[in-house]
């Protein structure tokens, strides 16, 4: 089912996100999480593309095996970074024929090692021109990416959300944002994309902390804020893994209650590849099937 289907549903959408894993070890691995995920009944799950495009063909196969294997909802992501026209539409052209209807179209992260971002020399310079390839096959549904603190290599917050509309004007069905730690940055996010005419879903994506270090990483990466109530919270827990985790369930659903709140279309999980975490904040929003189990 594509994108702007599942998301015009009536109630919320949930989803959550996996990475290709580097072995067959954490292949295996993923795939029982998965199967615990399952349980929770997402709307989709998506598989991340790797530092300029390195896991694409990992990527495309793990999303095929999620959709024709195990029987989810999928989407997959598609950057434009140190990639030629020819090679994502070469991805594109797997993906239609495998049946996978919905992609993220991003800019992407440069390869490991490579600080500047740099488009490929034969290849898409914007996310926005790879949103309208991806529109002209008249096959997929296609998401963005929102950055409610910003992104990162923007000129200001205005530019970014004018980049934003071209990016739906051109295609976009759904807004998907980066991760964040303070619920009031989304709801401006929100409110001024709503301003300037974007009226597309537009779904909170949601880090649950694993570690204390990892969560300080991600957020410097994708210039995300950490609170200083969350930072405080993490310096009390930082090398002790089980209350670092706790943290995360806690944290992650008092975010989760107060968007919900709010009224967001659905919530997109940045897993981590673990399904305890996810499952716990399930439980604890009194959100899980009668029949989907306890154990994790």
């Amino acid at each position: 089912m594509k994108l702007r289907d599942l998301y015009a549903r009536p109630g919320l959408t949930f989803s959550f996100e996996f990475f290709p894993p580097k072995t067959p070890e954490g292949d295996a691995a993923l795939f029982r999480e998965v199967e615990i995920l399952k349980t929770l009944n997402p709307a989709f799950c998506s598989v991340t593309y790797g530092a300029g495009g390195s896991t694409r063909d990992k990527t495309v196969e793990i999303v095929t095996r999620l959709h024709d294997d195990v029987g989810l909802e999928v989407m997959c992501h598609l950057t434009v970074v140190d990639q030629s026209k020819d090679d994502v539409r070469a991805v594109l052209n797997r993906l239609k024929a495998n049946r996978i209807e919905n992609i993220i179209a991003l800019a992407g992260d440069p390869p490991k090692g490579v600080t500047d971002w740099r488009p490929h020399p034969d290849g898409f310079h914007y996310s926005t021109e790879l949103v309208q390839e991806a529109a002209a096959y008249n096959w997929f549904s296609i998401a963005v990416a929102g950055f409610p603190e910003v992104h990162p290599r923007a000129e200001s917050r205005e530019s970014d959300l004018r980049y934003l509309k071209l990016k739906v004007d051109a295609g976009a069905d759904a807004v998907i944002t980066q991760l964040f730690f303070d619920n009031e940055d989304y709801y401006r996010y929100v409110d001024d994309c709503r301003k300037i005419g974007i009226k597309v879903p537009i779904v909170p994506g949601i880090l649950p902390v694993q570690s204390a270090a990892q969560t300080r990483r991600f957020a410097a990466m994708c210039g995300s804020g950490i609170p200083a109530r969350l930072d405080g919270l993490l310096a009390k827990v930082e090398n002790d893994a089980a209350a670092e985790l706790d943290l995360g369930i806690e944290y992650a659903t008092e975010q989760c209650e107060g968007l919900l709140r709010f009224g967001v279309p659905g919530i997109h999980f940045y897993s981590l590849n673990k399904s305890r975490s996810v499952k716990a904040i399930f439980e604890n929003l009194s959100l899980l099937e009668p029949n989907s189990g306890t154990d994790a």
